[in-house]
């Protein structure tokens, strides 16, 4: 499973983005309505990834600095230029990365730069509960010849 294309991962999930001028509010509202933990901030004027927007960024850089959510902008707050990645890279490869980055989330992007998705470290979850299965049916089928 760590070998599957990234775009295997993110096919079919809906993902959130922004323009940098959106206020911190309107993210974070958009965010929690649609239970997604980072979104994804665009040029407006060509959709090209420039940033990366984390509930942990709206924790330490608006709550923790007291700004105020409906007057700072999404732009200032966003981690710029984010790690991303390709969407044949093996998904195993961004999990490394997420690690050895100290990152849980992970653009997904074109070559010419715009988003089509987002990795996250709970994506991983999945594949372990994938090999617990398996192990689980093995175990069954090994008890049932003994």
């Amino acid at each position: 499973m760590p070998n599957r294309a990234t775009i295997k991962i993110i096919q079919s999930r809906n993902f959130l983005i922004s323009t940098p001028e959106k206020s911190v509010h309107a993210v974070a509202a958009h965010m929690k309505e649609n239970h997604e933990g980072a979104v994804l901030v665009v040029s407006p004027e060509d959709g090209k990834l420039i940033g990366i927007v984390t509930e942990r960024d709206l924790a330490f850089k608006v709550l923790a600095e007291a700004l105020d959510a409906n007057t700072t902008a999404i732009g200032t707050v966003m981690t710029a230029n984010p790690q991303t990645i390709g969407p044949e890279a093996p998904f195993g490869h961004a999990l490394h990365l997420m690690y050895e980055g100290g990152f849980r989330h992970m653009p997904v992007i074109l070559d010419d730069g715009r988003p089509i998705g987002v990795l996250s470290a709970r994506d991983a979850l999945g594949l372990e509960m994938l090999d617990f299965r398996h192990e689980l049916e093995h175990r069954e089928e090994l008890a049932v010849i003994l």
